[in-house]
Parts: structure tokens; sequence; C-alpha cells
């Protein structure tokens, strides 16, 4: 037996639990896989008498829900059985490929920061957010032997830039508590009585419920399995629906031109969303040109602001600052010492000293100033058209490119419909929703997990609360 460190992230206490070691293949001891684990919970029976809660979505929401509801009835000391449901093969689909694959967990930035990141109702994530702050969610992957660090923009990721590192540690978790893990099992329905959640029925089975959170996710990244089913089986139950939008999304641009830069990045640029005149988003950062527009962080965050504006037919302009550490009068002053030491060179040299090359032609097209013109005939005029240029690039938003290459989804269950202080439902009792179901969105940088880990915790422990 060895003993694990955990951090109880509902009462900030600590815990040792102890974990049977086994040989593995090369003989040596270690703790056994999650693969030998889980299906192991699939032949635990349920005990007569014994409260359920049933989890709905084996994503980081859910998974976290069904956590928090064992550590809560574990410090009441009641015993509850927990089932989580994922209609997938396994955990955190959409968590492998978080990130790049590196999963970038959370953000290390302070309780302002995260509500200043907030797109649509950050008030109603005050309570989720207060009994689950990102140095919690850190403490608890941490004292799970996860070893965590911090990047550019607070955004934490583990140190191994590997998000099964995550997902197992999830997995352990959650066998460390009998959670009774059921893969390929798909909910169909929702059954309530007398205004009170009552049973869920699957493509398998029915299981009687005393609570059940709904945490299956959105309808972004279908492939990972988000096919809106938890919004459907709100609606069924009485719930309005805020229509999802893709958010996180790369923005696509009226300009043609761009495929010709596909694979470029620029870093250390400022990219400002305009709507008319009035800017809308604007951030330093990094961008990413595609065949059909942009993407990148920056991209992301700002796509994230405007994604219902987006879908409304609203227009923007993008305008890209690309020397963002230069004002306009120490670039000019630049341009002229550039000028001065090279009179006889072309525009188009000039250019490649200040940009990649690849850009130069339709920086210079934009300012209307030929790349073959030498430096000497350069008049004031064109001098300060390639600086507006230089430091307002523009292009023409013309939408978002859609759920299939959205991160997230804007929209869900409206929150007026949820208690803010246990996640419950206002419309049927015992039903409880956590994660990307909720209008909720924030920008990117490790966010919209932290809103995942928050309202997964506070559902699960009010579920398992109100139950014991």
């Amino acid at each position: 037996m060895q003993n694990i460190w955990l951090r109880d992230g509902l009462t900030s206490r600590s815990f040792f639990f102890r974990t049977p070691l086994r040989k593995n293949n090369a003989g040596h001891r270690g703790l056994v896989t999650n693969a030998q684990l889980l299906p192991k919970l699939h032949n635990l029976s349920m005990i007569d008498g014994m409260k359920e809660i049933v989890v709905v979505g084996g994503g980081p929401a859910g998974c976290m829900a069904a956590i928090a509801a064992a550590d809560a009835a574990k410090d009441a000391c009641m015993k509850v059985n927990i089932t989580l449901l994922e209609q997938n093969e396994k955990l955190g689909k959409k968590l492998y490929i978080t990130g790049k694959g590196r999963c970038n967990l959370t953000n290390a930035g302070d309780r302002d920061d995260f509500f200043a990141k907030v797109n649509r109702n950050p008030k109603f994530l005050y309570s989720a957010y207060s009994g689950c702050p990102e140095e919690e969610v850190m403490q608890f992957f941490e004292g799970e032997n996860v070893p965590l660090k911090t990047e550019r923009g607070n955004r934490v990721f583990p140190e191994s830039d590997k998000s099964s590192d995550i997902i197992r540690c999830l997995e352990k978790a959650l066998w460390e508590r009998k959670v009774d893990v059921r893969l390929h099992e798909k909910v169909r329905e929702l059954r309530t009585f007398d205004g009170r959640v009552r049973s869920v029925k699957t493509d398998k089975r029915k299981i009687e419920a005393d609570a059940v959170i709904l945490a299956t996710g959105g309808v972004s990244y279908a492939t990972t399995g988000a096919d809106g089913s938890g919004f459907t089986i709100a609606r069924t139950l009485g719930h309005g629906l805020i229509t999802p939008v893709p958010a996180l999304a790369p923005l696509i641009t009226e300009e043609s031109f761009v495929k010709e830069l596909a694979g470029l990045t620029l870093k250390n640029i400022t990219a400002t969303l305009l709507e008319g005149e009035r800017i809308r988003f604007s951030e330093f950062g990094e961008l990413l040109f595609t065949h059909t527009g942009v993407s990148g962080p920056v991209i992301l965050s700002g796509e994230s602001v405007i994604a219902r504006d987006l879908q409304e037919g609203k227009k923007f302009t993008l305008k890209i600052d690309l020397k963002s550490a230069l004002d306009e009068k120490t670039l000019d002053e630049r341009l002229l010492r550039e000028i001065g030491e090279t009179p006889n060179q072309a525009v188009k040299s000039l250019m490649q000293r200040l940009l990649p090359k690849s850009l130069c032609p339709f920086v210079a097209a934009q300012a209307k100033v030929s790349e073959q013109k030498p430096l000497h005939d350069l008049t004031k005029e064109e001098r300060q058209a390639l600086i507006r240029a230089l430091k307002g690039f523009t292009l023409t938003v013309m939408g978002s490119a859609g759920f299939s290459e959205a991160i997230i989804t804007c929209g869900g269950i409206p929150v007026k419909e949820v208690n803010p202080k246990t996640m419950e439902s206002k419309k049927v009792e015992g039903l409880y929703f956590a994660g990307e179901l909720l209008d909720c969105d924030a920008m990117t940088g490790g966010y919209n997990l932290q809103i995942a880990w928050s309202t997964g915790a506070l559902a699960g422990s009010s579920a398992a609360l109100k139950i014991i």
C-alpha cells in the first residue's frame, strides 16, 4: 500500500488515501493504472437504501462534480453512491486536445483578473469561484502528484505538457472515491415527479436518482461527443436556452490574400476589434494567419467577446499594430534613420527589416506605396502612410469559423434559472448544472476550464449536502 496525499478543495483539509500497488509488466511496483482500475467499477452494485447522485458527462466539470460530491459525503460521514455516465469511450476526451494537447487547466491570476476575463454573467460565478478558486485547483492537481508550471499570461499547464496527465489524475481521484464510472453510456432522458428529479434513463438502463448533475458540455468540437444533448434534456424539463454560438473561434476575413500568409505567426502585436469607431476588444499577444483569416490567442479571445454580435450580423474591423513597442513618433524616427543609412535601397528592403518577408507586400499595398520605390524618393506623406499601415494593418471581419473550430460554446442554460449559490435548477429540484452548459464563458488562457472546475465543485458538493 502507498499513501497518496490529497487536497480537499471543499474544506481545505487534507486527507490520506491508501492506494494498492501491483507489479507492472517490467516487474516494478507502482500505482495500478486507471485502465486496470476503472473496469472494476462497473461491477459495483447499488447498496439498498443508499442515496444516489448521477453525474452526466465525464469532462472536467463532471469529473470535478463527482469528486466534490464524494468529498462532501465523506466529510459528513455519510455514504452516497455516485455514478458518472460518459457516452464516449474515455473520460475527458475534449481535455485531451485542450491547449494543443498540453491542457491549459487554469490561470494563476487573481480574482479580479479572473472576473475581468469572463465575458458573460461573471456575477453568477461569485459563489462557485469563491469555493474553488484557481489556487485550490492547482493544489488539488499538485496534491495528486501532477507538477504544474506557469507560463506567460499566468497560464497554468502540467509540467509534462501532457493533457493525459490531467486525465489520469482525475481518473485516479474518481477511483479512490469509489465513483462508479460508466463509459459508452448515453443518457436519453431525465424523469421527474412532483417537481423533483427521480431517475435517469440511459441507452442501457434506468437509474433511480436523488440528484442529477448535468455536465454534458456545449456543441463545439462535435468529434469529442459534444452534441448539445444536455441542452435538449434541460429544455424538456422546462428550462430555456440562450442560443448557442461558437466562441474562442478563428475569424474569417474578407481579404483573400490571407491564404498567402497561412501559417505565419506574429508575436508581440496588438489586435484591436472595432465596431465602427467603437473599440470592442484590444489585447497584446500572438496572432496566426490561416487560409481563411486569422487565429491565435488574441484573436480567439477577441472573437469570444463579439461572438454573439457576429451571429447577429454586426460588422467588425480588425486592426493589427505590427510594432506595438514603438509609438508613431519613435517609429518615424527609426524609418528616417533607416532611410538615411540606405537611401538607394528600395522600400521593399526597408519593409523586410521591419516585418516578415511574406507580409511586406500587403502592408506596403495598404499604405499605397510601391515596394520598388527608392527610399530617397519617399515623400513624407508616403512615410506617414507606411507608419499608419504598420500601426494599424487592417482586415475586414466576415464572421467566425463556426462550431467545427470553436473551442467553447457561448450561450446555454440561462443563469437566471439556476441558483448561483448551489448550481441547482430553480425549476426542477435535485437537478444541477455545471460547466459549458451554463451561459457563462470567458477568454482564452485557462479561464473556461476554471469555470468548469468551480461550477463542478459547487454542483457536486451542493448535491451531496442536500441529500445526506
